[in-house]
Formats: structure tokens, sequence, C-alpha cells
């Protein structure tokens, strides 16, 4: 009986209250719904729509705060709690309740897995028992609600949420649901399960799939006076007349910085292989923007 109004959205008739709660029938089974969610005075015999599900104290309750989760309902929810004994715990909107996704679906390794704040794709199921879990989406269902990226995201700067971890690479999806791919290449450590993260677009697959990066571009790893530097050069049409010769005072006017500075960004740059110097003075080359 419990399967067919668990985690659902019902029609319940109301059959009793208290001081704070309605008390709603439906399928012989009784929830609670409480009074600070009901605008108008309800009356027996009423017949109201919620949302059923099994609060913190085990009892039935239903809510008009319908969540975007359900049976086979997939959306994403925040981890609010993490317990290496159980898995993890979920928000997805409901008054106290958060959802447990089982450590059977994790990751083996625990540096893996979600921490609180990171974002789970979730849809609801019931155990043998008739206990509300959390079930991790697969990677056919995000293929399901995939959107082409365009041609014109690459370069760009995006937010992404790690879905699935692979030993190939992570696979992750934007909030406008392009999925992504991060080559081990093309990151410092293995994000996390349902971490998110700042990161640029590096290609544009003919499938719509995204290429991901998590590292910087090269002018953003240079440090404060190499990208100054750039910018400068950008002004000036790609040249300046300056190099690691010139004279202090010369250096010190126009830029603002020492000899010593200066010298040491014109090495980050060559490094980077941003720039070139020739006759006294320093070129840029095209930066992967």
């Amino acid at each position: 009986m419990k399967k067919e109004v668990l985690g659902r959205v019902v029609e319940a008739k109301v059959t009793d209250e208290n001081q704070t709660a309605y008390f709603v029938q439906v399928e012989a089974l009784t929830c609670r719904l409480t009074k600070t969610e009901v605008e108008n005075h309800l009356e027996l015999g009423d017949i109201v729509k919620g949302f059923v599900y099994e609060n913190e104290d085990h009892q039935l309750q239903m809510t008009f705060k319908i969540p975007a989760v359900g049976i086979n309902q997939y959306a994403f929810g925040e981890v609010v709690a993490v317990r290496r004994d159980l898995g993890v715990f979920v928000d997805i909107g409901l008054p106290n309740k958060d959802l447990a996704v089982s450590l059977d679906e994790l990751p083996e390794q625990h540096n893996l897995w979600p921490k609180e704040h990171d974002h789970l794709m979730v849809a609801l199921t019931l155990d043998h028992k008739d206990r509300m879990w959390g079930t991790l989406a697969t990677a056919e269902v995000f293929q399901q609600l995939a959107v082409k990226a365009e041609p014109t995201m690459m370069n760009q700067d995006v937010t992404v949420t790690a879905y699935r971890l692979k030993l190939a690479g992570t696979l992750v999806i934007t909030p406008d649901f392009q999925l992504g791919f991060i080559h081990p290449s093309e990151r410092d450590r293995e994000p996390r399960l349902g971490e998110q993260m700042k990161a640029r677009v590096i290609g544009v697959r003919p499938d719509g799939l995204l290429n991901i990066s998590l590292r910087p571009r090269a002018y953003e790893a240079i440090g404060e006076d190499a990208a100054m530097l750039v910018a400068a050069l950008e002004h000036q049409g790609g040249s300046l007349p300056f190099w690691d010769k010139s004279s202090p005072a010369e250096i010190k006017s126009y830029f603002g910085i020492s000899k010593g500075q200066f010298k040491r960004a014109v090495g980050h740059l060559l490094k980077n292989g941003l720039i070139e110097q020739k006759d006294g003075q320093i070129f840029l080359k095209s930066i992967d923007k």
C-alpha cells in the first residue's frame, strides 16, 4: 500500500485535525499535513492534493511543497551531510526530510565522495521495507536530458558539475544541460562526484559534446605584472619598445614597476610562449583566450 503513495503526488481526504496539523487519509493510510502550509481552513471531508513522504520521525507526511525529485523523476539536490557508514544526504526541498544516497552508489575512494554543498542528480526509489532513498542518475539519463552545445561556446567560461567519474576522465554537465568531458591532462586533481567547478570550453565536438579544461588560460597563470604587460602589448598593437636591456628608469616611467619585476614578467611570458624579444622590442604572440 505504501509503495502506491510514498514519493508521489496524491489526493487525500481530511479526516481529523489538532492545533498544529490536519490528518489526511489516502489508500487507508493517514498522513500529517502541517497547518503552516495551509492558507485557508480545511473542513473534515475536504480533498487535498500533495506529495507524500516519510519524515525524519518516520511518520507519513503530506506537503504542498512538491519537490522536483520523484519516483523515476530526476533533479539536482544539494548535499547537506555526509556519513561514511551510510552515504550522503541530499536536500530536495522537503520539510524535515533529507534524502539518503547509499554508499553503494558512491565512489570506492572516500576522497571522491561528494561534500556538503555539492550537487547530485537523483530520483526517488523505495526499498523492500518501503523506505525512501535517493538513486543517482545514470549516464543514460544525462544523455536524455542533454542539450547539444553550439560552436559559439568555444573559449567560454562555464560552471560545470561532475556527474560521473571514469578512468578516462570526468563527465560534467553545465546549468544549461550541455554535457562535457574533462581529460586528466586538463585538471590538477580528479574532481569529486557532484563537485561544481569553474571551467572553460576548449573544444566543441560535432556531436555537441564539450571538451572542458579546469586549467587557467596561459595569460591567467602568469601573475599580475605579466598580465599587465600583455594588456599593454594588446593596447599598442602587439609590440612595445622595451626588453630586458631597457633602463630601470624607462621601465618604471612606462609600466610603474621595477626592472626586476619587469624581467620576471617577461621571463614568465617567454616561458609560456606568449611573447618574443627581437631588436630591443617585445612582441605579442597569439594567445588562447
